[in-house]
């Protein structure tokens, strides 16, 4: 199995010292960066998700969040970034959410969350944990609801559970619009300019309703695919 110590020390003796200060200047977040590309780390995931059963999967990535190091929470993340996990990925999810107050920086917000779709796609009747996230004084664990929930954005011809869900995000994401919050606002427009590609008509009822309230550039992002 691959161990916490083993992973970081491969994941340092990759690092860039160059590039970790550049990283370090983009994030605008004070936590060790050790300069790895995202290719790379995916690299070393794979690795180690083949050496590890579940259990110890989970023990590495919860490790790895540990360590603070930018590197590491990304690699946590995409160890648990799978559209099966199998016997049971209750605890992958638990673990997942458990981080969600963690975060602080978009880049690892989104590899978390990207995880956090597979889990609510592999089982929606998680989606009911998010609706305490929607009311949070933290702007990032609000903001996740968003970005966990991308997939509902997709579908050409929604299954009625899936208009179910679609509306109810919806809901939420009407809620969000008199937040002033720059990531609130960019995450409402990225959600909706995602929605426009399969149902513009939703769109651009939403906008009809709850436009005057959002900020004008997330206004414009909703938007792009629509006037593209």
């Amino acid at each position: 199995m691959t161990t916490k110590r083993f992973a970081v020390d491969a994941l340092r003796a990759a690092g860039d010292a160059a590039k970790a200060s550049e990283m370090h200047r983009y994030h605008k977040v004070d936590r060790p960066y050790l300069g790895i590309s995202n290719p790379d780390i995916d690299v070393m995931v794979k690795e180690w998700r083949t050496d590890c059963d579940l259990e110890q999967r989970l023990a590495l990535a919860s490790g790895l969040w540990k360590t603070n190091i930018h590197e590491a929470r990304i690699a946590a993340a995409k160890l648990l970034t799978q559209a099966r996990i199998r016997p049971d990925d209750q605890q992958a999810w638990d673990l997942i959410t458990s981080w969600v107050p963690d975060f602080d920086a978009w880049a690892i917000a989104d590899h978390v969350s990207i995880a956090g779709q597979k889990r609510l796609a592999a089982d929606p009747t998680r989606l009911k944990d998010l609706e305490a996230w929607t009311t949070s004084e933290h702007m990032w664990t609000k903001r996740a609801v968003l970005v966990m929930t991308l997939p509902w954005t997709k579908q050409n011809k929604p299954k009625p559970a899936e208009t179910e869900i679609r509306e109810q995000v919806l809901t939420w994401a009407a809620s969000y619009t008199s937040d002033p919050a720059w990531f609130i606002q960019k995450a409402i427009g990225w959600w909706l300019r995602e929605l426009s590609k399969h149902d513009p008509d939703r769109v651009l009822t939403f906008l009809d309703e709850h436009g005057d309230a959002m900020k004008p550039f997330a206004v414009k992002e909703a938007k792009r695919r629509l006037t593209a």
